[in-house]
């Protein structure tokens, strides 16, 4: 199938256009060391990733995905604090675009689609990690997950999007990698794409319903634009 009569595109950022896992994990075990807790590997804290800082913060204190009920607040204030002290100073060190993310995007606003990044990550992270990943001066919005009242899965960003770029969410697609981002496009009746390499909690993406799944990133070009007199590379 082909998407017609779209001019916004919304993009989830962790795990859709960035692998930020490795740096997310460095910040997580920083964490529990200072509180002389036990730390996790690497794939572990990837499968709690994707509902935003805090709930990372609630999983590693946890030690699982399902967040114990017994957190005293103070500890997670302070959980919460060593965290962000130690990730804003470290956002890039392993994180990466995901191949062919950064050809794509150029392709799809050289054809005149308006991009957008939709992302639980606060949003202090997101400009500081695009410059790091030279992803800068393609998106015209982002929003993060502390903007706004309610994050996705609610539908509530992907409709302020559509409300300050005055369009409809017929006229918009969102891209994201977690049930997350499909479960909200499909509240706000937007039609969506879901990824399958990005962090989704063990589930396959297809289970909730996005219009296309696909594999790689460069595959919204066949469904979004004519890319004959373009090349691929990053």
């Amino acid at each position: 199938m082909k998407f017609t009569n779209k001019q916004v595109i919304l993009f989830d950022l962790d795990g859709t256009l960035i692998d930020s896992a490795p740096d997310l994990a460095l910040a997580v075990n920083h964490m529990l060391t200072t509180l002389e807790r036990p730390t996790f590997s690497e794939d572990i804290i990837r499968s709690w990733v994707g509902n935003g800082a805090l709930t990372l913060v609630q999983r590693g204190l946890s030690g699982q995905s399902v967040v114990a009920e017994d957190l005293e607040p103070a500890l997670l204030e302070k959980s919460l604090q060593i965290f962000l002290d130690f990730y804003k100073n470290n956002l890039c060190i392993k994180t990466a675009a995901y191949p062919q993310v950064r050809s794509t995007l150029k392709i799809l606003k050289a054809h005149g689609y308006r991009l957008v990044i939709v992302t639980n990550k606060p949003f202090d992270f997101i400009e500081p990690i695009l410059e790091g990943l030279q992803l800068t001066g393609l998106f015209e919005i982002l929003l993060g997950g502390d903007c706004l009242a309610k994050r996705k899965p609610d539908p509530l960003p992907l409709l302020h999007v559509c409300e300050k770029l005055n369009v409809t969410p017929e006229q918009c697609v969102m891209v994201g990698d977690s049930k997350n981002d499909i479960l909200a496009a499909n509240a706000a009746s937007m039609q969506s794409v879901g990824l399958t390499y990005g962090y989704n909690y063990g589930e396959d993406i297809g289970l909730h319903n996005p219009d296309i799944v696909f594999d790689n990133f460069a595959d919204l070009i066949a469904v979004l634009g004519n890319t004959n007199e373009y090349a691929l590379a990053d």
